[in-house]
Parts: structure tokens; C-alpha cells; sequence
């Protein structure tokens, strides 16, 4: 039943990023045209970020952020595919990462509110750790 177990929440959270993507440049050329900002003005971001509005570069930090933690889950989840280890109690911590990463896009990208947000990506961080030390214990355990 989970042959494929967390290959599925790989994917899912690859194509959050993507729609994240999306929404990034959606907000992002919109916020660069009513500030007058030329393209090759965003040769270094971080200065063109500053000249952007919040609403914009929230969505911008959040598509970094996603390219960031998450490299640590697939990196895992693959890992804990190839070993066999995709357990329901595994798979149910994948999606659970992947969910809260999807909340955490959403917070940081509408209402922005830090706590909130650093709850959610601790919580986040947390299910991440036990996959991965659940994970490395089915490796020596074999």
C-alpha cells in the first residue's frame, strides 16, 4: 500500500512550489511596474526587493524559503524510499510537513504574521526531524 508512499508527498510539495512560483511573479510584475522598476533593475534582488512592497516581497521570501528547508525533506523522503521505510506513520509525517508548509506559504504570503508563521515552521521542523531520525533508526535497525 505505500510502495510509493512518499514519492506522493514530494511531488505535492514540488508542485507548491511551482504554484508558489506562479504567485510570485504574479505579485512581483505587477509591484515592479507601479514602482517603475525595470527588469534589469532585479540584477541583485535585494536591492530591487527594497523598493518593493510588502505584499510582494513576502511572496518572493516565501518561494526562497521554499527552496531552502525543504531541500532537507526531499533529500529525506527519498531517502526513506529507497530504504523501504514508508511506514503510514512515515508517509503521515511527509504529508504533514508538506501541509504545513503549504500553511506556512499562505500565512507568509497574505497576513504575514511572524509568531504565527514561526509556530507553524517549527511544528513543521519538528515532524521533519522525527521522519529523519526515524528514518536513519530503520537503517540501522534494518
Amino acid at each position: 500500500m505505500y510502495q510509493h508512499g512518499l514519492i506522493a508527498p514530494v511531488i505535492a510539495l514540488v508542485l507548491w512550489s511551482l504554484i508558489v512560483f506562479v504567485w510570485m511573479y504574479a505579485t512581483r510584475f505587477p509591484a515592479m511596474a507601479g514602482a517603475k522598476i525595470k527588469p534589469q533593475d532585479g540584477a541583485f534582488t535585494r536591492e530591487m526587493g527594497a523598493k518593493l512592497p510588502a505584499w510582494a516581497r513576502q511572496v518572493a521570501d516565501n518561494y526562497n524559503h521554499l527552496m531552502e528547508q525543504p531541500t532537507i525533506f526531499y533529500a529525506t523522503a527519498l531517502a526513506a524510499q529507497l530504504a523501504g521505510a514508508t511506514d503510514a506513520y512515515n508517509v503521515g509525517l511527509a504529508w504533514l510537513y508538506v501541509a504545513l508548509r503549504a500553511v506556512h506559504s499562505l500565512i507568509q504570503g497574505t497576513v504575514n504574521i511572524v509568531p504565527l508563521r514561526f509556530l507553524i515552521f517549527t511544528v513543521g521542523t519538528v515532524a521533519l526531524a522525527i521522519l529523519a531520525v526515524r528514518v536513519a533508526l530503520s537503517l540501522c535497525t534494518g
